[in-house]
């Protein structure tokens, strides 16, 4: 970060420091349709649209042994593992439908397991989940292959089999180190256990292991993240997420355990963030994204110096142009131009497999100003800059009156940001400053025209800081 931290203050922050969206999708989720207006008959028009040249795969396996009380996933909480042969059958049944709807066999170029905690599978379970995935979705030379563990439910034998069938990428959950902060977040996890887990990966061949990291949780400290940050370092892993830690006791009642009085202020929250870009800037990670960093060899550190940098539901990812599919309990495609979200609830998701229905929950057709503003909002989110000129040339009719006719609202609402030193206008490019990445969410909201006009539902959203 450099001087830039210097210039953080607490009026920016009282500023900048509102709620919404992460933007992991535009249109964002709470503005889709719900099922009376996509439901099942729409979803087939969308895998029937699905045209593009590559495709990708993502399937979640929602259980968990036990409730980690930071979460915001959707999970299920067991310790049985017959419940997952029942989801395993229903998981081979959607893609079977899937299958029907879809007009050819294109081979995937990235695949991605989540949760929940997909090493909730035995071994047999991860084999015969594969085989599932496969039998529709081969895959492509050179895909990319990655999934979610848990240190504390994996072990030697489930790494085996997931390097076995073909994943290469492997994204641990640590949080923070700290036994106070564990405590606090109901997720017991030594070092030493984290430790030997990614040296067994490291054995197995595994060629890329992301750390996932949450900053803002109860009893963080710049003092004991730093230790946090220090061991981290030690496991050298390929890249590591820092997620904002979102507290909704509203939405998410497990939260509540977790008092308020021992988070973070805003202040010390983007403190702990500024201190990690510091320490990880240092010791060769580059800052990619929101909340990502690689290596300075890493393709995604390549992808982001080039403008190239891609995000979906599986999170940053330098392959450009596919149809995502996703099957399990509440997992999200984006085929055919079109948002899809299974149903979340696990009885529900059953019910329409059994039916022999698409398990559709909600959705979206995105129109024309829908494509533009996706496109013009994750292009600065994930390479901190837009041309104008690059987004004429790619929707040529949109912007025919000129892109400060089209975006006039917009710009208006830019113009603050750009006098706070977060926003460059440097001729035909939208920069997002150093700084002001600190708060690129509210840099993207300046775009969501529907945010501001009134349009859609009143949401929720989380704190940007």
């Amino acid at each position: 970060m450099g001087d830039e931290r210097l210039t953080l203050s607490a009026e920016l922050l009282e500023r900048y420091g509102t709620t919404g969206p992460r933007y992991t999708s535009y249109p964002p989720v709470p503005r889709w349709r719900d099922r009376d207006q996509f439901g099942p008959s729409e979803h087939r028009a969308a895998l029937a649209a699905a045209a593009a040249p590559t495709r990708s795969v993502y399937v979640h396996v929602p259980f968990c042994e036990r409730r980690c009380l930071y979460c915001g996933c959707n999970v299920v909480i067991t310790r049985s593992p017959e419940r997952a042969e029942g989801y395993l059958d229903w998981v081979a049944r959607e893609v079977e439908l899937v299958g029907q709807h879809v007009s050819e066999t294109r081979p995937a170029t990235q695949v991605h397991w989540g949760g929940g905690t997909p090493t909730f599978l035995s071994p047999g379970q991860l084999e015969r989940l594969w085989a599932i995935q496969v039998e529709r979705f081969p895959l492509a030379e050179g895909a990319e292959v990655g999934v979610e563990i848990d240190p504390r439910v994996t072990d030697r034998e489930q790494l085996a089999t997931l390097a076995g069938v073909g994943f290469n990428r492997l994204s641990l959950g640590v949080q923070d180190t700290d036994p106070k902060v564990q405590e606090a977040i109901g997720r017991i996890q030594p070092v030493e256990l984290t430790r030997d887990t990614i040296a067994a990966a490291r054995e197995l061949g595994f060629g890329s292991i992301n750390v996932d990291l949450i900053y803002g949780l109860p009893h963080q400290s710049e003092e004991r993240f730093s230790q946090t940050l220090r061991h981290v370092l030690e496991l050298a892993p390929e890249r590591i997420a820092l997620f904002n830690y979102a507290h909704l006791p509203q939405r998410f009642k497990h939260q509540r355990a977790i008092p308020s009085e021992a988070l973070p202020s805003g202040m010390d929250k983007l403190r702990l963030f500024t201190s990690a870009i510091d320490v990880l800037s240092t010791q060769g990670y580059r800052f990619i994204g929101l909340d990502h960093f690689a290596r300075e060899d890493d393709e995604l550190a390549r992808a982001h110096d080039a403008g190239t940098l891609q995000r979906n539901f599986m999170g940053y990812s330098t392959r450009a142009g596919s149809d995502a599919f996703a099957f399990g309990a509440s997992a999200i495609a984006d085929v055919g131009g079109r948002y899809v979200q299974n149903e979340p609830d696990l009885k529900a998701y059953g019910a329409a497999i059994a039916a022999g229905e698409l398990p559709t929950r909600r959705g979206l057709e995105l129109s024309g100003d829908d494509l533009l503003r996706r496109a013009l909002i994750l292009r600065l989110l994930c390479n901190d800059r837009v041309s104008r000129q690059g987004l004429a040339a790619d929707f040529p009719q949109l912007l025919a009156p000129g892109f400060e006719q089209v975006f006039a609202r917009d710009l208006e609402r830019l113009a603050p940001l750009v006098a706070d030193g977060l926003v460059r206008l440097e001729g035909d490019w939208i920069v997002i400053t150093p700084l002001g990445r600190l708060f690129a969410r509210n840099v993207a909201m300046c775009f969501d025209e529907p945010l501001h006009s009134g349009q859609g539902p009143r949401v929720q959203y989380s704190k940007t800081h």
